[in-house]
């Protein structure tokens, strides 16, 4: 299929991979660790873990102030002392987070039919992967679900001046490939970023991958397409491609 879309930029998180279920497995390992060797009771196991999801949702990450390693440490510590008590107990808060760490990239991984999905893609346009997040981290993800070889280019926003959704990170993108932004789509499961910095760069679409059903609030960011997988896309691609040849 010959498309009018040049160039196609994925998000990689909860768009390519599973992160949230990979995060689930990975505290299912901990609240185990904590009953079996620490003899925390399991309500008090759960407690600690969604106290450090709230607190890597509000996460602001600085390299020059510290390191990521550091940084989330401090959460698993802050998170069991706030629970527990007590005074605060550095070593175990170090042993939660790198069995959490270690678990969860074990769990990246790219489903064998988005990984075909993706290869057919490539023939036709370019892939670019666009994703925020500390270059340490989002470079560990990509490495475990081994992604390098689906992409022409690879773009981590805490390796940039700027990250989603300010057009300049998309223009980077754009330039990367040798393309226009009314050349590109881009798909995303998060409206604030992906598909508002598709806009804010007026890319030729923006592609919402809505896994949940959510019902988006009267001031979100409107995507140009929704849909409930990311393997929709080709269909999606499809119907840009007539819409443009229609216009012509």
């Amino acid at each position: 299929m010959a498309l009018s879309v040049r160039a196609v930029f994925f998000d990689l998180d909860n768009t390519l991979v599973d992160t949230a279920r990979a995060s689930r497995a990975a505290e299912a390992e901990v609240i185990k660790l904590l009953q079996s060797k620490y003899h925390y009771y399991k309500e008090e196991a759960e407690i600690i873990c969604d106290k450090v999801q709230v607190k890597l949702s509000k996460e602001c990450f600085h390299s020059s102030d510290t390191c990521i390693t550091d940084l989330r440490t401090s959460h698993w510590e802050e998170a069991i002392h706030e629970t527990k008590g007590g005074t605060a107990n550095r070593k175990l808060a170090e042993e939660c987070y790198f069995l959490w760490k270690s678990t969860r990239l074990q769990h990246m991984t790219i489903a064998e039919d988005v990984k075909a999905m993706l290869t057919e893609l490539r023939k036709e346009v370019y892939l670019l992967l666009l994703t925020n997040g500390d270059r340490q981290t989002q470079r560990e993800k990509i490495e475990a679900c081994a992604c390098q070889s689906y992409f022409d280019a690879i773009v981590v926003g805490g390796e940039q001046k700027e990250e989603k959704p300010a057009p300049s990170i998309f223009y980077y993108c754009c330039n990367l490939l040798g393309v226009q932004p009314g050349d590109c789509v881009m798909v995303g499961d998060t409206l604030e970023t992906d598909i508002q910095g598709g806009l804010n760069a007026r890319l030729k679409a923006t592609v919402w991958v809505n896994k949940n059903g959510i019902v988006p609030q009267k001031l979100s960011p409107m995507p140009h397409y929704t849909v409930s997988s990311v393997l929709e896309l080709p269909a999606i691609l499809q119907s840009i491609d007539c819409k443009v040849s229609m216009s012509a």
